[in-house]
This record gives structure tokens, sequence and C-alpha cells, in this order.
């Protein structure tokens, strides 16, 4: 009788891939248990994964390692651990966030706004605590899209309360201002109110707070990488090739001021009729894909334009919320898992110690 060993089962591991980040599943091992022909494996992941996704990824491991001779069953164990990750050398983590992933397009008009609000959700409906902040001064959209109002509190008169909308801390200008009012100041005001934002606000315990961008490579995009510790970068775009001129002068900005460029979001892919459901790109098909396979970046998923999201949006309950069985909600949940685990891939953030766990459970027997 074929039996296994604990090597065995780690070499079978590594040739098979973690579908999100697409690192070998054998650096994931945290224990493996062997008894004759049956075997147990513990993995702990960088990210966090809804029992959904886990349980998937956990069939795929199992029937991995079964279809190995040497193996009658494998159990497989699944759970996820966030980490802070290294930010630019001269700066520190924020307190009470773990990591700051900025969305950005270089241009406006392309829904950078709307796949940062939806980002943020599907990280959460992952199992991750997330906060938002609307970086974007002169157009602040993030109150509406969240269906936020009111003004948030200082109990110190020193710092300020995130407002809270679906689950998630959220912080923008939006909130201190009247909706109609313009942000009429120079570049060096519009980088002080974004930095007091950020630093101001109590964010609480956070794993994720996200980062909406207003366009361009500016001053707010300066500042940022001089003075506000990012572990990680997205760049959206669509498939038309003016959005993808100016998505690729945001990559190359995050290039130079090193911070790490996780991948490409393709927004409105494709055009969905609401009357007869036809499909068809509008805006060109692979400009995208074809961005982060010149770069060498993860292609991070796309996105249709479809109506139901635009609706939702300005509804103030974003497509996750609003249809979380959605195929539109998954869309993002899929982009929102392979962000986390190209984050999970960076060096970690040693001084902060050890991430807490989010998720955990034996999922495939």
């Amino acid at each position: 009788m074929i039996e296994t060993s604990e090597t065995t089962v780690r070499q079978r591991l590594a040739t098979l891939a973690d579908p999100y980040s697409d690192a070998p599943l054998d650096t994931a091992v945290r224990a493996v248990g062997v008894d004759g022909r049956r075997v147990s494996v513990d993995l702990a992941l960088g990210y966090p994964l809804s029992d959904p996704a886990r349980n998937r990824l956990a069939a795929t491991v199992q029937a991995h390692l079964q279809a190995d001779p040497g193996i009658e069953t494998a159990a497989v164990s699944i759970q996820s651990r966030i980490f802070s990750h290294r930010v630019q050398s001269s700066l520190a983590p924020l307190a009470g966030v773990k990591n700051i992933i900025v969305v950005a397009s270089g241009k406006g008009g392309v829904g950078k706004s709307t796949v940062s609000a939806n980002l943020a959700l599907a990280l959460q409906a992952e199992g991750a605590r997330v906060g938002i902040l609307d970086a974007d001064i002169y157009g602040p959209s993030q109150p509406r899209m969240f269906g936020v109002s009111g003004k948030p509190d200082s109990p110190d008169g020193k710092t300020i309360v995130p407002m809270q909308g679906h689950g998630l801390q959220i912080m923008s200008i939006g909130f201190l201002i009247d909706e109609d009012t313009p942000m009429i100041w120079r570049g060096p005001m519009v980088t002080q109110a974004m930095m007091q934002l950020l630093n101001d606000s109590r964010w609480e315990q956070l794993d994720y707070l996200i980062m909406d961008l207003p366009p361009g490579t500016g001053d707010i995009q300066l500042t940022l990488s001089q003075k506000v510790p990012v572990a990680g970068a997205v760049v959206v775009t669509t498939p038309q090739d003016i959005a993808l001129l100016d998505a690729r002068k945001a990559y190359k900005m995050f290039e130079k001021v090193e911070v790490p460029v996780l991948g490409v979001v393709e927004n409105m892919a494709t055009h969905i009729c609401s009357n007869c459901g036809h499909e068809e790109a509008i805006f060109g098909a692979g400009g995208g894909r074809q961005m982060a396979a010149d770069y060498a970046i993860p292609y991070l998923g796309s996105l249709p334009l479809d109506i139901r999201i635009r609706q939702h949006a300005d509804a103030g309950t974003p497509v996750v919320a609003a249809m979380p069985e959605s195929d539109l909600a998954e869309h993002y949940r899929q982009i929102a898992r392979n962000a986390a685990a190209r984050l999970a891939r960076q060096p970690r953030n040693k001084a902060l110690g050890l991430g807490s766990v989010v998720v955990q459970g034996v999922s495939a027997s």
C-alpha cells in the first residue's frame, strides 16, 4: 500500500497556486499531519476570505491532494491573518490602520470613486475591518455614494470620529461643508486638508483604509508619496486609449515613489444592455489587461458598464451592499480578494508585530 509523508504533501502543495495571489500554496502551510494515507493540512493566508470563498479554496486543495495515489483522505483547514505591510522607508504606519491602499486613475471619469466604494465594501464582506477616506477635496463623492450626511463628532476638539456607512468608517471633506459649496483653495490648502482628514480621524482597528484619490499626478499625489504611509496602490482605467495614457502615468508615479502597485482594474470593460442583455465593448477591449502585461503587474479584474452600478451609487447604497449576492458584487469581491492577496505577498511591517485572525475554520475534510 502506498503511503505518503509530510515532504510529499508539501511538494504537492508547491505545485498548486493560490488562485488570488498566484503564490504556491506550500508557502501558506502552518502544519501538516500524516497518518498512513490520511493527511491534514493547516493553511494560513494573509488576506480575508469569506466562508464561500474559503470553502471553494479548501475543496480545490483537498482534490489536489487526494489525486496523489499515496493520499486517501485530506482534511484542509484555512485561516486568515491580516498583517501590516511595509510602507515608504521614511514613514511609519498610521495609528489604528494596518494598511492604506490608494485607488488612483490618473484622470477623471473612469469610475474610480465607485470602484473605491465597492472595493471597500467587498473587503468588508470578505471579513476585514475597513475604512474609506475620500481624498478628493475639490469633488468629494463618498458621502453621497454611501448615503451618509451630517457632521462628524469631535470629542476633544482636535480629533474627528469617522462617520459610519454600511459598516465602514468613512471620512470626507464633504461631511464638513455643504454639498454645493465649491472648494476654491490653492494646492497647499488642499494637501493640508487631506492630511488633517487622514491624521486627525480616529480610525479604529482597520485592516485596510481605502483612499479614493483625486485624478492627476499633482500636489495631492506628491504629498501622498512623501507623507502618507501607503502599503499598496490600485490603478483604475477603462479600455479606452485616452484613459490608458493617464493610467500609465499613475503607475509610473507610484513606481517613482516606491509604492507597490497591486494591480490594474479595468472598469466599464463591456456595456450590458438593460433591455436585452447584449454585451458590447463600447470603449474598446483588453486595454487594462495589456497595460498590466506591459508593466508585469497583476490584472485584478474587469467590471461591466451596468446601469445598476450607477443607480445604487446615486441612491447611497453601492451595489456590493445593495445586491450582495449578485454577479456584480462578485466581480468586486473577486477584485478585492486579488488585491488583498497581492498585498499579502509584500514584505511585512515587523514593527507592528502579529496581525489579528479575522477568519478561521475547517473547510474541507
